[in-house]
């Protein structure tokens, strides 16, 4: 999150110049950004990724789940539709990485497994705009995605018994969002949130149907949230 700060303090720091494109009667910049059928882009951006556990017996003792901070970058394709619609193809690389804290051990070797993912990302995505308000433009954006996660171990022949966490390599899923586009002097700039759900279960289970580790685990599906920056 500092660097989040320190980026958009960059921004405000650009000069009285920049803060007037955005303020009462301003000059309107890239006119005809909107009226082209096709955008292209590209964005850069942070995220968070956590797991959502269901069980299958209630034990009292959840699954802990400790977050990082990733990295997210890919390109943009946009088509509009109207001055409010426009789809976006978003492919995409993501890298994440999450520490799980399993209940009801005693060493740490068999307590703790690290599971570092890189995500080769489709999203496809609905963006419904305001009107032009100056230089600026709300919105909000859902689509459908799918994923390929290189990390996955999926056909590892090892399982927790063997320090291994595997996990599905296809992952499918929506997601919803919401930001703003600044029309700046030369480009199309636009900061977004998004929120990330995967649909697909993504645990593969160890070989043993009672394992301490994945015996109660009935689905593990991935919920993580996207700051991203655009330039168009």
């Amino acid at each position: 999150m500092k660097n989040i700060l320190i980026l958009f303090g960059l921004l405000i720091l650009t000069g009285p110049k920049s803060i007037a494109q955005f303020g009462k009667d301003p000059i309107l910049n890239l006119q005809n950004e909107d009226k082209r059928l096709l955008n292209w882009g590209y964005y850069l951006g942070l995220n968070q990724y956590d797991f959502q556990f269901e069980y299958k017996n209630d034990i009292g003792r959840d699954i802990l789940v400790d977050k990082s901070i990733g990295f997210n970058v890919g390109l943009i394709g946009e088509l509009n539709i109207n001055e409010f619609l426009d789809t976006r193809f978003e492919p995409g690389l993501l890298y994440t990485a999450r520490t799980l804290g399993f209940p009801g051990f005693t060493t740490e070797a068999d307590a703790i497994r690290e599971v570092r993912s890189t995500y080769i990302r489709f999203p496809l995505l609905l963006k419904a705009s305001t009107r032009r308000i100056g230089n600026w433009k709300p919105f909000i954006e859902g689509g459908v995605y799918a994923a390929i996660n290189l990390g996955s171990k999926e056909d590892s022949l090892d399982d927790n018994s063997s320090g291994e966490f595997r996990m599905k390599k296809n992952v499918y899923g929506y997601e919803l969002g919401f930001g703003i586009d600044f029309y700046t002097e030369y480009f199309k700039f636009t900061p977004s949130i998004r929120g990330v759900f995967a649909l697909t279960n993504e645990l593969v289970p160890d070989n043993d149907p009672n394992s301490p580790w994945t015996g109660n685990i009935n689905a593990m599906r991935t919920r993580g949230i996207f700051i991203n920056f655009t330039f168009e």
